[in-house]
């Protein structure tokens, strides 16, 4: 007694079984895609990591800003000369009475400002 049917000689129980497999190859493939692709899945998990990353190094950068910043103003709080002489240097254009200053330019700036007429953009 065999238990074929059609001409494909597969016994009903194999093809129940190949249902099954097939049914649950999707269900799984639909999981798979759903944890993977998901609101919430893995991809999006790897992004967020990737952009608290991101902040995390923008914050320690800002951390060592303020860290030296809050050593200059320490510094020009307690009026150290030298610490306000090179500030009263870059920012304010100083120089001391027995001093020439000299400003020396780019050649490329030189070139361009050679090449545009003056007055014209």
């Amino acid at each position: 007694m065999s238990n074929t049917s059609g001409p494909s000689g597969l016994s009903l129980r194999k093809k129940n079984f190949l249902k099954f497999a097939l049914l649950a190859f999707m269900l799984l493939a639909v999981l798979v895609a759903w944890l993977g692709f998901g609101k919430k899945g893995f991809i999006h998990l790897y992004r967020m990591e990737k952009e608290r990353q991101g902040h995390l190094e923008r914050i320690r950068k800002l951390e060592q800003e303020n860290k030296r910043l809050m050593e200059e103003i320490k510094r020009l709080q307690k009026k150290e000369r030298t610490a306000v002489e090179p500030l009263g240097r870059r920012e304010l254009g100083l120089v001391k009475d027995d001093e020439v200053f000299y400003r020396f330019t780019d050649q490329k700036q030189k070139e361009k400002s050679r090449a545009k007429p003056p007055g014209k953009k």
